[in-house]
Parts: structure tokens; C-alpha cells; sequence
């Protein structure tokens, strides 16, 4: 065990000094690899085998696609969409919030791009309407999540690079019941709110209206489709589908919504670039970090360890889910699906999960650390937008947890919910 510990010691020591994430595991991993004389040169080839990845190829698309509908305004007309279905609801702008996340998160990928581009035009609407800044915050950060778990999913990309030999098109299968059952329940939670509160009604739209709006969001979201349904007929591979969902972005803004201009394109291309070189890094100094751990036999260890507590199944996967929430709560969730995917996937083999299976309850647990203090990257760019100090957003927040962990707790014992999709494309 004294591996473990000078190894994540390392790492926590340099996070703290505050030093960005991948030199902080690449430095670890020098360190270590010299400290137990595990030859350089296999570490800087893990590194380089890290990123020369087939699979990789779909994440710059899927940033490109996600920065793309968000400059290009698709979020816009996806809310007008969303609140032709639920906005005469009690709570109808909330409805609409959380609604719209599930058709962006379909279409982005990413949780922070839902809160910043549909947040930044809900919260002052439910604000101005008479919503509590709170409750705002809360239905907008909670929503979002359906980014990281319905197709496409970055962090599914991540969690396949990860894992080994994990298809990805079954992955992002996996994630689409999952991800519309956490829509419908947060849904559920924020009507019953609103009703408790009195929030208002939004508003109704004439039969010409809400058929203009269909047919302008249609193209937004057919995005989604062609992804998914490619994928499902085995048009193209995952990867492929990025670079689709890229191409046909680009050309709906351009020509069609006609709200792309070449101004635009550069700020895209330049704003892609820079995530995109952020998480090069992150995956290549990870790979290194991955190499480090399993040369010294830490997954064996972790393993052993779980088996001292129990060998019963159930309560090895609620250590798992117990320990992924905890570290969701002081993690980017990317990196610490790229750490612990080594480690936690074969103690969840092991207690009889499926390796597609584990990749959506991973994602859909760690999902939820996004929306908590005192890391969570979504929870502080709503909060900021709603000029909101974080610890007063807490207890509003409190009955969208509970319906996630219920959620999160539903997908794992009931694995149907994450494989009924994927087996029928088998």
C-alpha cells in the first residue's frame, strides 16, 4: 500500500501548490518511475500510445461540433422548441430549462457548454419572471449533467480511451436511456417545486408559431439523430460521427441559419484549440500515470482491499458509487475518469458489472460532482451567472441530488436500463 500512497501523495501535493493537472501527473509519474526504477523510455511511449488513438480522433470533432451550435445560436432555438412542448406547464420556463438540456446535451456533449450558453439565457428569464436565484441555479446546474450521459459524451470517449478495447458506439448507446431517465426525473422534482412555490405558467404559442419553431429546431437537433441513428445502422463509427456532426454544423449555421460568419469560425477554431490542447495533455500525462499504476500492481491492490470489506457484489458497488461521489466532489471529472477507470474497472468485473454497463454508472456518478462544491465547474459558471454566491445555492439543490443518486442507484441495479439499447444493435 505504500505505493498508493506515495503515488496519489504526489499528486495531491502538486495539485495543492497549484500546479495544472497534467504536469501534476506527469511530474508524479517521473518521480515515481525513477523512485522504483521503471524505465523512462516506457513511460514516454505510454504517453505518445496514449493519444495515438483511433478513438481519440472523435474527441477534437465533438469539441468543434459543441463550440460550433453554441456560437451558431442553435441553443437559442432549441429553448423556443422546448418550450413549445413544456412551457404552458406550471413552472413552464424551469420545464424549459431542463428540457432544453436534454436536447443540447444531445447535441453538445458537455455540461458546462448547456450552462453557458442555455444559462446564461434562462437565469435572468426565471429571475425576471419571479423564480428564487436559487432554484434557478439549481434546475439549470442539475439539468446539464444529461450532457455528460447522452450521446455524444466526451467523457464516454474518455472512460473507452481508458478502459481498453470498449466500444464506443456501444457506450453512447448505453447512455441514452440513462441520460432521458435523469431528464424526466429532474423534471419531475422541478414541477413539484414549482407548484409548491406558485412559480408562473410560461407561455403558449399559436399552431403557426410553435410549427415555425419546430421546423428552425429541427435541423439543431437532427444533429443528435445522425449521430445516433448512423450509429444504431452502422452508417459510420463514433468517431466518424463527430467529424458528421462537425461538418453538418457548420454547414446549418452557415447556409441555412446564416448566422456563422468567418469572424466566428477563427474564434471557434481558436477556442477548440486551446481545450483541445488542454486535454492532449491531460490524456497523454494520464496515459504515463495509468502505466505507473498498474507496473505496480495498484488495481490488484485496490482490489484485495475491496474484497476485505465484502465479496458481496451490492456492497462492493456501493463502496464504488460511494467513493466516486466523494472524489466527483474534489475532481475534474475527465481526469478522474482517466485515474480511476484503471483501477475501479476490474474490483466492478470482479463484482459481476459490465465493463459498457460500469462506463455509464461511472459517468452518471461522477456527473453529479459537477454540480457540487467544491469543484463543481458547472455549479460555478451558473452560480456566476446568476451573481449568486455558491453556498446559498446548497440547499435549493439538495432535492436535485437525492433525485440523481436515485437515478444513478436505478441505472446500476436495473442493468437493462444501460445494455437494452445497445443489445439491439448487436
Amino acid at each position: 500500500m505504500t505505493e498508493i500512497f506515495i503515488l496519489f501523495g504526489l499528486l495531491f501535493l502538486f495539485m495543492f501548490l497549484g500546479i495544472p493537472i497534467a504536469f501534476s501527473l506527469g511530474i508524479t509519474s517521473v518521480i515515481v518511475a525513477i523512485y522504483y526504477e521503471i524505465p523512462l523510455l516506457l513511460l514516454f511511449q505510454n504517453m505518445v500510445s496514449g493519444i495515438n488513438n483511433f478513438t481519440f480522433l472523435a474527441v477534437p470533432f465533438f469539441i468543434l461540433a459543441a463550440q460550433i451550435m453554441t456560437d451558431g445560436e442553435i441553443s437559442d432555438k432549441i429553448m423556443k422548441f422546448a418550450s413549445v412542448i413544456v412551457g404552458k406547464i406550471r413552472g413552464g420556463t424551469a420545464m424549459v430549462n431542463v428540457t432544453s438540456s436534454m436536447f443540447f446535451g444531445g447535441v453538445s456533449g458537455s455540461s458546462v457548454a448547456d450552462v453557458s450558453s442555455i444559462g446564461s439565457m434562462l437565469i435572468p428569464a426565471m429571475k425576471k419572471q419571479g423564480y428564487d436565484k436559487d432554484y434557478s441555479v439549481a434546475v439549470t446546474v442539475t439539468s446539464s449533467t444529461q450532457g455528460v450521459i447522452i450521446p455524444p459524451s466526451q467523457n464516454m470517449i474518455y472512460y473507452a480511451i481508458a478502459a481498453g478495447g470498449i466500444s464506443i458506439s456501444e457506450l453512447f448507446l448505453a447512455g441514452f436511456l440513462p441520460g432521458i431517465m435523469l431528464g424526466i426525473a429532474l423534471m419531475i422534482v422541478t414541477y413539484l417545486l414549482a407548484v409548491k412555490r406558485k412559480y408562473p405558467k410560461g407561455r403558449g404559442y399559436t399552431l403557426k408559431e410553435s410549427l415555425h419553431i419546430i421546423k428552425e429546431a429541427s435541423l439543431g437537433i437532427l444533429t443528435a439523430v445522425i449521430i445516433i441513428g448512423g450509429i444504431i445502422f452502422g452508417i459510420f463509427t463514433a468517431t466518424e460521427s463527430a467529424a458528421v456532426a462537425a461538418v453538418y454544423a457548420l454547414l446549418i449555421t452557415t447556409f441555412i441559419y446564416k448566422n456563422m460568419t468567418f469572424k466566428k469560425i477563427k474564434k471557434i477554431l481558436y477556442s477548440s484549440s486551446k481545450t483541445l490542447g488542454m486535454i492532449v495533455a491531460i490524456i497523454a500525462t494520464s496515459s504515463a500515470f495509468g502505466y505507473v499504476m498498474a507496473y505496480l500492481r495498484i488495481p490488484t491492490m485496490v482490489s484485495n482491499f475491496f474484497l476485505t470489506i465484502s465479496e458481496n457484489p451490492i456492497v462492493i458497488t456501493l463502496l464504488i458509487i460511494l467513493l466516486l461521489l466523494v472524489l466527483g466532489m474534489f475532481m475534474d471529472m475527465g481526469v478522474l475518469i482517466l485515474l480511476l477507470t484503471p483501477i475501479l474497472l476490474p474490483v466492478a468485473t470482479m463484482a459481476g458489472i459490465d465493463p459498457i454497463h460500469f462506463g455509464v454508472i461511472m459517468v452518471l456518478t461522477l456527473g453529479i460532482g459537477l454540480c457540487t462544491p467544491p469543484v463543481g465547474t458547472s455549479l460555478f459558471v451558473g452560480c456566476a451567472i446568476a451573481g449568486l454566491p455558491i453556498e446559498k445555492s446548497i440547499k435549493a439543490l439538495l432535492p436535485f441530488y437525492l433525485v440523481m443518486v436515485l437515478v444513478v442507484l436505478l441505472v446500476t441495479f436495473i442493468p437493462s436500463i444501460a445494455l437494452w439499447i445497445p443489445s439491439l444493435a448487436n
